[in-house]
């Protein structure tokens, strides 16, 4: 699963790596996004690239309560077609949820340490994500989104058996394309991220406070 990650731009910055016009309440860096919290979302709307903020934890339309959210921060790849809660995001509303990297605990020792996780070749990477619309009981309309999950690679895999499906640069473009709806085409871009491409260094526990937010979280543990 993905539980928490770094998104240490702004949206202003964020925008212009993407190519997206923000929307919205304007969010600052975050060295520790968790489920709850709103995190940059890219989507493409009238041929264009917009970047909004979401609730991280995905709400569907017919929920009767938001809280459903709470359980549903990720999707698997291999269940994502099939699952009430995501298969008519899958082929209507696809998103980037951006990030610079992300962190997973590695158990060792009797002890779960903690590792950020990022990207040898790129500042910034985009998760495959979905998202929904849902209004609630007073009638406030609330966006939600989730982060889609694979199969560890092999790199990942002395860590945890899972990780966000990253989307490779050239296949941003696709994910997004809202013609296509057909999830035949679109599954196979929910991939392991190449092992040679990603790096991971252990940090201190001051990252497994949700509440800690601060560069302290990612520095390495000496």
């Amino acid at each position: 699963m993905c539980g928490r990650f770094t998104s240490r731009h702004g949206t202003g910055e964020m925008g212009t790596l993407f190519g997206a016009a923000p929307v919205g309440e304007a969010l600052g860096p975050s060295f520790n996004v968790a489920p709850g919290q709103l995190v940059q979302v890219v989507l493409e709307a009238d041929g264009a690239r917009v970047l909004v903020p979401m609730r991280w934890g995905l709400i569907p339309s017919w929920a009767k309560d938001a809280a459903i959210g709470n359980r549903l921060i990720n999707a698997r790849a291999e269940t994502v077609a099939e699952r009430p809660a995501f298969r008519k995001a899958l082929r209507e509303r696809r998103c980037l949820i951006v990030a610079d990297g992300f962190y997973e605990w590695k158990t060792e020792g009797g002890r779960k340490h903690p590792m950020h996780i990022t990207l040898a070749d790129r500042e910034v990477f985009a998760f495959a994500g979905l998202w929904e619309r849902w209004t609630d009981p007073g009638g406030e309309t609330v966006q939600s989104c989730a982060i889609i999950t694979v199969e560890a690679n092999d790199f990942m895999r002395a860590i945890h058996t899972r990780m966000p499906a990253i989307l490779p640069q050239e296949d941003e473009a696709a994910w997004l394309d809202p013609s296509q709806k057909d999830p035949a085409a679109l599954l196979p871009l929910l991939r392991p991220y190449p092992s040679e491409a990603m790096r991971a260094r252990e940090v201190s526990t001051h990252v497994n406070r949700p509440g800690n937010n601060s560069p302290q979280c990612v520095l390495p543990l000496e």
